[in-house]
Protein backbone atom coordinates (compact mmCIF):
# COMPACT_ATOMS: atom_id res chain seq x y z
CA UNK A 1 0.00 0.00 0.00
CA UNK A 2 1.45 3.42 -0.96
CA UNK A 3 2.23 6.03 1.69
CA UNK A 4 -0.41 8.43 0.35
CA UNK A 5 -3.18 5.80 0.38
CA UNK A 6 -2.13 4.68 3.86
CA UNK A 7 -2.26 8.28 5.08
CA UNK A 8 -5.68 8.83 3.47
CA UNK A 9 -7.01 5.66 5.12
CA UNK A 10 -5.70 6.77 8.52
CA UNK A 11 -7.26 10.21 8.10
CA UNK A 12 -10.63 8.61 7.34
CA UNK A 13 -10.48 6.64 10.59
CA UNK A 14 -9.41 9.79 12.44
CA UNK A 15 -12.48 11.55 10.99
CA UNK A 16 -14.62 8.72 12.37
CA UNK A 17 -12.93 9.01 15.79
CA UNK A 18 -13.69 12.73 15.90
CA UNK A 19 -17.28 12.02 14.81
CA UNK A 20 -17.96 9.62 17.68
CA UNK A 21 -15.95 11.51 20.31
CA UNK A 22 -17.91 14.71 19.76
CA UNK A 23 -21.16 12.80 19.27
CA UNK A 24 -20.68 11.65 22.87
CA UNK A 25 -20.05 15.26 23.86
CA UNK A 26 -23.18 16.36 21.98
CA UNK A 27 -25.20 13.83 23.94
CA UNK A 28 -23.68 14.40 27.37
CA UNK A 29 -23.05 18.14 27.65
CA UNK A 30 -26.44 19.65 26.66
CA UNK A 31 -28.62 16.99 28.29
CA UNK A 32 -26.84 15.76 31.42
CA UNK A 33 -28.33 18.64 33.39
CA UNK A 34 -31.87 17.58 32.42
CA UNK A 35 -30.94 13.91 32.98
CA UNK A 36 -29.72 14.62 36.52
CA UNK A 37 -32.72 16.85 37.28
CA UNK A 38 -35.09 14.02 36.33
CA UNK A 39 -33.14 11.67 38.61
CA UNK A 40 -33.91 13.99 41.51
CA UNK A 41 -30.75 16.08 41.93
CA UNK A 42 -31.00 19.78 42.83
CA UNK A 43 -29.19 22.58 40.91
CA UNK A 44 -26.23 22.67 43.31
CA UNK A 45 -25.76 18.90 43.02
CA UNK A 46 -26.11 19.11 39.23
CA UNK A 47 -23.46 21.85 39.12
CA UNK A 48 -21.12 19.71 41.22
CA UNK A 49 -21.68 16.59 39.09
CA UNK A 50 -21.10 18.49 35.86
CA UNK A 51 -17.99 20.02 37.40
CA UNK A 52 -16.65 16.47 37.86
CA UNK A 53 -17.14 15.97 34.12
CA UNK A 54 -14.79 18.92 33.59
CA UNK A 55 -12.51 18.35 36.60
CA UNK A 56 -11.26 14.95 35.45
CA UNK A 57 -9.72 16.82 32.51
CA UNK A 58 -7.35 18.44 35.02
CA UNK A 59 -5.60 15.21 36.00
CA UNK A 60 -6.42 12.56 33.40
CA UNK A 61 -5.04 14.19 30.21
CA UNK A 62 -1.73 14.96 31.92
CA UNK A 63 -1.39 11.39 33.20
CA UNK A 64 -2.04 9.97 29.73
CA UNK A 65 0.18 12.61 28.08
CA UNK A 66 3.19 11.59 30.19
CA UNK A 67 2.68 7.98 29.13
CA UNK A 68 2.23 8.98 25.47
CA UNK A 69 5.26 11.30 25.29
CA UNK A 70 7.52 8.77 27.01
CA UNK A 71 6.40 5.69 25.10
CA UNK A 72 4.98 7.03 21.83
CA UNK A 73 1.89 4.85 22.44
CA UNK A 74 -0.66 7.34 21.17
CA UNK A 75 -2.97 5.10 19.12
CA UNK A 76 -2.85 2.41 21.82
CA UNK A 77 -4.02 4.91 24.45
CA UNK A 78 -6.96 5.97 22.26
CA UNK A 79 -8.05 2.34 21.91
CA UNK A 80 -7.59 1.56 25.60
CA UNK A 81 -9.35 4.77 26.65
CA UNK A 82 -12.34 4.09 24.39
CA UNK A 83 -12.71 0.50 25.59
CA UNK A 84 -12.33 1.26 29.30
CA UNK A 85 -14.67 4.27 29.07
CA UNK A 86 -17.35 2.14 27.40
CA UNK A 87 -17.17 -0.42 30.21
CA UNK A 88 -17.19 2.24 32.93
CA UNK A 89 -20.15 3.99 31.29
CA UNK A 90 -22.34 0.94 31.97
CA UNK A 91 -22.61 2.26 35.55
CA UNK A 92 -24.90 5.01 34.22
CA UNK A 93 -27.72 2.51 33.78
CA UNK A 94 -28.05 2.08 37.56
CA UNK A 95 -30.14 4.63 39.47
CA UNK A 96 -27.67 5.43 42.22
CA UNK A 97 -27.49 8.37 44.59
CA UNK A 98 -25.33 11.47 44.48
CA UNK A 99 -22.08 9.80 45.62
CA UNK A 100 -22.59 6.86 43.26
CA UNK A 101 -23.17 9.16 40.29
CA UNK A 102 -20.13 11.27 41.19
CA UNK A 103 -17.91 8.16 41.27
CA UNK A 104 -19.44 6.91 38.00
CA UNK A 105 -18.68 10.21 36.24
CA UNK A 106 -15.14 10.33 37.62
CA UNK A 107 -14.41 6.75 36.48
CA UNK A 108 -15.64 6.86 32.89
CA UNK A 109 -14.36 10.39 32.19
CA UNK A 110 -10.88 9.48 33.48
CA UNK A 111 -10.54 7.00 30.60
CA UNK A 112 -12.47 9.13 28.12
CA UNK A 113 -10.01 11.96 28.69
CA UNK A 114 -7.17 9.72 27.47
CA UNK A 115 -8.49 10.14 23.93
CA UNK A 116 -8.69 13.71 22.65
CA UNK A 117 -5.15 14.99 23.25
CA UNK A 118 -3.69 11.91 21.53
CA UNK A 119 -6.20 12.26 18.69
CA UNK A 120 -5.10 15.87 18.12
CA UNK A 121 -1.40 14.94 18.09
CA UNK A 122 -1.87 11.97 15.73
CA UNK A 123 -3.96 14.09 13.36
CA UNK A 124 -1.43 16.95 13.18
CA UNK A 125 1.52 14.54 12.82
CA UNK A 126 -0.31 12.58 10.10
CA UNK A 127 -1.07 15.80 8.22
CA UNK A 128 2.55 16.96 8.54
CA UNK A 129 3.11 19.93 6.24
CA UNK A 130 -0.62 19.95 5.46
CA UNK A 131 -1.52 20.93 9.05
CA UNK A 132 -3.83 23.62 7.65
CA UNK A 133 -6.22 20.76 6.76
CA UNK A 134 -6.80 20.13 10.47
CA UNK A 135 -10.14 21.99 10.33
CA UNK A 136 -11.44 19.65 7.61
CA UNK A 137 -10.67 16.59 9.74
CA UNK A 138 -11.90 18.13 12.99
CA UNK A 139 -15.15 19.31 11.36
CA UNK A 140 -16.34 15.67 11.39
CA UNK A 141 -16.50 16.04 15.15
CA UNK A 142 -18.85 18.99 14.67
CA UNK A 143 -20.98 16.90 12.29
CA UNK A 144 -21.26 14.20 14.95
CA UNK A 145 -22.10 16.82 17.57
CA UNK A 146 -24.91 18.22 15.39
CA UNK A 147 -26.37 14.79 14.60
CA UNK A 148 -26.51 13.74 18.23
CA UNK A 149 -27.48 17.02 19.84
CA UNK A 150 -30.55 17.13 17.56
CA UNK A 151 -31.18 13.37 17.61
CA UNK A 152 -30.83 13.07 21.38
CA UNK A 153 -33.13 16.05 21.89
CA UNK A 154 -35.88 14.42 19.86
CA UNK A 155 -35.24 11.04 21.51
CA UNK A 156 -35.55 12.56 24.98
CA UNK A 157 -38.75 14.31 23.94
CA UNK A 158 -40.13 10.99 22.71
CA UNK A 159 -38.91 8.51 25.35
CA UNK A 160 -37.66 10.61 28.26
CA UNK A 161 -34.19 11.21 29.66
CA UNK A 162 -33.56 7.55 30.52
CA UNK A 163 -32.85 6.95 26.83
CA UNK A 164 -29.59 8.87 27.33
CA UNK A 165 -27.49 5.97 28.70
CA UNK A 166 -28.46 3.76 25.73
CA UNK A 167 -27.45 6.45 23.24
CA UNK A 168 -24.20 7.14 25.07
CA UNK A 169 -23.14 3.50 25.29
CA UNK A 170 -23.80 2.96 21.57
CA UNK A 171 -21.57 5.92 20.77
CA UNK A 172 -18.76 4.63 22.98
CA UNK A 173 -18.84 1.36 21.06
CA UNK A 174 -18.67 3.32 17.81
CA UNK A 175 -15.68 5.24 19.14
CA UNK A 176 -13.89 2.01 19.99
CA UNK A 177 -14.67 0.48 16.58
CA UNK A 178 -13.25 3.59 14.83
CA UNK A 179 -10.08 3.59 16.95
CA UNK A 180 -9.16 -0.08 16.48
CA UNK A 181 -7.93 0.29 12.84
CA UNK A 182 -5.53 3.16 13.76
CA UNK A 183 -1.95 1.93 13.15
CA UNK A 184 0.34 1.73 16.17
CA UNK A 185 2.99 3.99 14.66
CA UNK A 186 4.92 4.21 17.88
CA UNK A 187 7.45 7.06 17.91
CA UNK A 188 10.86 5.59 18.74
CA UNK A 189 12.93 7.82 21.00
CA UNK A 190 16.65 7.79 21.66
CA UNK A 191 16.77 6.72 25.29
CA UNK A 192 20.45 7.68 25.57
CA UNK A 193 19.49 11.34 25.34
CA UNK A 194 17.89 13.15 28.25
CA UNK A 195 14.44 14.46 27.39
CA UNK A 196 14.57 18.25 27.80
CA UNK A 197 12.10 19.72 30.31
CA UNK A 198 9.21 21.83 29.12
CA UNK A 199 10.27 25.47 28.92
CA UNK A 200 7.55 27.74 30.27
CA UNK A 201 7.43 31.23 28.80
CA UNK A 202 5.23 34.31 28.81
CA UNK A 203 3.29 33.28 25.69
CA UNK A 204 2.36 29.85 27.06
CA UNK A 205 1.37 31.17 30.52
CA UNK A 206 -0.90 33.96 29.23
CA UNK A 207 -2.40 31.67 26.59
CA UNK A 208 -3.33 29.00 29.15
CA UNK A 209 -4.77 31.63 31.52
CA UNK A 210 -6.91 33.04 28.71
CA UNK A 211 -8.07 29.55 27.70
CA UNK A 212 -9.03 28.76 31.30
CA UNK A 213 -11.05 31.98 31.69
CA UNK A 214 -12.79 31.39 28.36
CA UNK A 215 -13.93 27.93 29.42
CA UNK A 216 -15.07 29.32 32.77
CA UNK A 217 -17.34 31.58 30.73
CA UNK A 218 -18.85 28.49 29.06
CA UNK A 219 -19.88 27.03 32.44
CA UNK A 220 -23.59 27.90 32.18
CA UNK A 221 -23.69 26.75 28.56
CA UNK A 222 -22.19 23.34 29.42
CA UNK A 223 -24.40 22.74 32.41
CA UNK A 224 -27.57 24.78 32.22
CA UNK A 225 -28.31 25.93 28.67
CA UNK A 226 -31.09 23.40 28.03
CA UNK A 227 -32.54 24.00 31.51
CA UNK A 228 -32.41 27.75 30.82
CA UNK A 229 -34.29 27.34 27.55
CA UNK A 230 -36.85 25.05 29.22
CA UNK A 231 -37.34 27.73 31.88
CA UNK A 232 -37.99 30.22 29.05
CA UNK A 233 -40.62 27.91 27.52
CA UNK A 234 -38.64 25.98 24.88
CA UNK A 235 -38.77 22.17 24.51
CA UNK A 236 -35.76 19.81 24.60
CA UNK A 237 -36.01 19.26 20.85
CA UNK A 238 -36.06 23.04 20.24
CA UNK A 239 -33.05 23.42 22.52
CA UNK A 240 -31.27 20.72 20.53
CA UNK A 241 -31.89 22.64 17.30
CA UNK A 242 -30.41 25.80 18.82
CA UNK A 243 -27.31 23.90 19.97
CA UNK A 244 -27.01 22.27 16.53
CA UNK A 245 -27.20 25.71 14.90
CA UNK A 246 -24.09 26.68 16.82
CA UNK A 247 -22.29 23.52 15.73
CA UNK A 248 -23.19 24.19 12.08
CA UNK A 249 -21.71 27.67 12.36
CA UNK A 250 -18.60 26.05 13.84
CA UNK A 251 -18.22 23.76 10.80
CA UNK A 252 -18.39 26.73 8.43
CA UNK A 253 -15.77 28.55 10.50
CA UNK A 254 -13.42 25.55 10.39
CA UNK A 255 -13.45 25.86 6.57
CA UNK A 256 -12.25 29.45 6.72
CA UNK A 257 -9.96 29.12 9.77
CA UNK A 258 -6.73 28.19 7.86
CA UNK A 259 -7.05 31.22 5.59
CA UNK A 260 -7.84 33.53 8.52
CA UNK A 261 -4.94 32.18 10.58
CA UNK A 262 -2.54 32.71 7.69
CA UNK A 263 -3.70 36.28 7.18
CA UNK A 264 -4.27 37.61 10.70
CA UNK A 265 -2.37 35.32 13.08
CA UNK A 266 -3.38 33.58 16.31
CA UNK A 267 -3.42 36.61 18.65
CA UNK A 268 -5.75 38.79 16.58
CA UNK A 269 -8.20 35.95 15.97
CA UNK A 270 -8.28 35.03 19.66
CA UNK A 271 -9.07 38.63 20.62
CA UNK A 272 -11.89 38.90 18.06
CA UNK A 273 -13.30 35.45 18.89
CA UNK A 274 -13.32 35.94 22.65
CA UNK A 275 -14.86 39.40 22.24
CA UNK A 276 -17.65 37.80 20.22
CA UNK A 277 -18.08 35.25 23.01
CA UNK A 278 -18.60 38.04 25.55
CA UNK A 279 -21.33 39.47 23.31
CA UNK A 280 -22.84 36.00 22.89
CA UNK A 281 -23.38 35.41 26.61
CA UNK A 282 -24.98 38.83 27.04
CA UNK A 283 -27.39 38.03 24.20
CA UNK A 284 -28.30 34.73 25.87
CA UNK A 285 -28.82 36.55 29.19
CA UNK A 286 -31.12 39.28 27.91
CA UNK A 287 -32.42 37.98 24.57
CA UNK A 288 -33.63 34.48 25.43
CA UNK A 289 -37.27 35.38 24.75
CA UNK A 290 -36.43 36.32 21.16
CA UNK A 291 -35.89 33.44 18.75
CA UNK A 292 -33.97 35.83 16.50
CA UNK A 293 -31.49 37.01 19.14
CA UNK A 294 -31.12 33.53 20.58
CA UNK A 295 -30.41 32.11 17.12
CA UNK A 296 -27.86 34.86 16.44
CA UNK A 297 -26.14 34.12 19.76
CA UNK A 298 -25.78 30.49 18.69
CA UNK A 299 -24.23 31.51 15.36
CA UNK A 300 -21.52 33.20 17.41
CA UNK A 301 -20.44 29.71 18.46
CA UNK A 302 -18.40 29.89 15.25
CA UNK A 303 -16.13 32.23 17.23
CA UNK A 304 -16.62 30.88 20.78
CA UNK A 305 -15.39 27.43 19.82
CA UNK A 306 -14.70 27.12 16.09
CA UNK A 307 -12.16 29.88 15.49
CA UNK A 308 -10.88 29.92 19.07
CA UNK A 309 -10.19 26.19 19.04
CA UNK A 310 -8.53 26.23 15.60
CA UNK A 311 -6.27 29.10 16.71
CA UNK A 312 -5.52 27.41 20.04
CA UNK A 313 -4.57 24.09 18.46
CA UNK A 314 -2.18 25.93 16.13
CA UNK A 315 -0.71 27.80 19.10
CA UNK A 316 -0.01 24.56 20.97
CA UNK A 317 1.44 22.89 17.87
CA UNK A 318 3.80 25.83 17.32
CA UNK A 319 4.91 26.41 20.91
CA UNK A 320 5.52 22.79 22.02
CA UNK A 321 8.18 20.66 20.35
CA UNK A 322 7.67 17.03 19.29
CA UNK A 323 8.76 15.62 22.67
CA UNK A 324 6.11 17.69 24.48
CA UNK A 325 3.23 17.73 22.00
CA UNK A 326 0.97 15.43 24.02
CA UNK A 327 1.82 17.37 27.17
CA UNK A 328 0.97 20.63 25.40
CA UNK A 329 -2.41 19.36 24.23
CA UNK A 330 -3.06 17.91 27.69
CA UNK A 331 -2.22 21.20 29.42
CA UNK A 332 -4.55 23.05 27.06
CA UNK A 333 -7.35 20.54 27.70
CA UNK A 334 -6.84 20.23 31.45
CA UNK A 335 -6.45 23.91 32.30
CA UNK A 336 -9.15 25.18 29.93
CA UNK A 337 -11.85 22.52 29.68
CA UNK A 338 -10.76 20.97 33.00
CA UNK A 339 -10.04 23.74 35.53
CA UNK A 340 -11.95 26.45 33.65
CA UNK A 341 -14.94 24.29 32.76
CA UNK A 342 -15.22 22.80 36.25
CA UNK A 343 -14.96 26.15 38.04
CA UNK A 344 -17.41 27.80 35.66
CA UNK A 345 -19.99 25.04 35.96
CA UNK A 346 -19.63 24.75 39.74
CA UNK A 347 -19.87 28.51 40.36
CA UNK A 348 -22.83 28.86 38.01
CA UNK A 349 -24.64 26.11 39.91
CA UNK A 350 -24.60 28.37 42.96
CA UNK A 351 -25.42 31.58 41.06
CA UNK A 352 -28.32 29.72 39.41
CA UNK A 353 -29.82 28.76 42.76
CA UNK A 354 -33.47 27.83 42.32
CA UNK A 355 -33.46 29.34 38.82
CA UNK A 356 -33.93 32.95 39.90
CA UNK A 357 -30.23 33.69 39.31
CA UNK A 358 -30.18 32.26 35.79
CA UNK A 359 -29.61 35.60 34.04
CA UNK A 360 -26.75 36.49 36.38
CA UNK A 361 -24.97 33.25 35.54
CA UNK A 362 -24.71 34.46 31.93
CA UNK A 363 -23.53 37.90 33.08
CA UNK A 364 -20.82 36.10 35.08
CA UNK A 365 -19.95 34.20 31.89
CA UNK A 366 -19.60 37.44 29.92
CA UNK A 367 -17.28 38.82 32.60
CA UNK A 368 -15.04 35.75 32.41
CA UNK A 369 -14.90 36.04 28.62
CA UNK A 370 -13.91 39.70 28.85
CA UNK A 371 -11.08 38.81 31.25
CA UNK A 372 -9.96 36.06 28.83
CA UNK A 373 -9.81 38.61 26.01
CA UNK A 374 -7.66 40.95 28.12
CA UNK A 375 -5.22 38.11 28.84
CA UNK A 376 -4.57 37.62 25.11
CA UNK A 377 -3.16 41.16 24.86
CA UNK A 378 -0.21 39.99 27.00
CA UNK A 379 0.71 37.13 24.62
CA UNK A 380 3.73 38.13 22.46
CA UNK A 381 2.67 38.25 18.83
CA UNK A 382 3.87 35.76 16.21
CA UNK A 383 3.96 36.78 12.58
CA UNK A 384 0.94 35.30 10.72
CA UNK A 385 1.74 31.96 9.15
CA UNK A 386 5.17 31.68 10.83
CA UNK A 387 5.75 28.75 13.14
CA UNK A 388 7.30 29.50 16.47
CA UNK A 389 9.07 26.83 18.51
CA UNK A 390 9.82 28.36 21.84
CA UNK A 391 9.64 25.21 23.90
Amino acid sequence: MSTSSSTSRQLRWLCACYFFFFSILGTMVPYLGVFFENRGFNPQEIGFLLAILMATRIVAPNVWAKVADRTGMRAELIKMGAGAAALAYLSFFYHGGFVYMALSLALYTFFWNAILAQLEVITLETLGENASRYGQIRSWGSVGYICLVVGAGFAIGQWGTEVLPYIGFSLFIGMLASALPLPANRLVRDTSQVRPPLQWNRAIIWFLLSAMLLQMSAGPFYGFFVLYLKQAGYSESSAGIFVALGAMAEIVMFMFAPRLLGRYGVNTLLIVSIGMTCLRWLLVAFGVDSVLWLGFSQLLHAFTFGLTHAASIQFVHRHFDASHRSQGQALYASLSFGVGGALGTWICGYIWGDGSGAVWSWVFAAGCAFAAMLAVFFIPRDKPGVASHTA
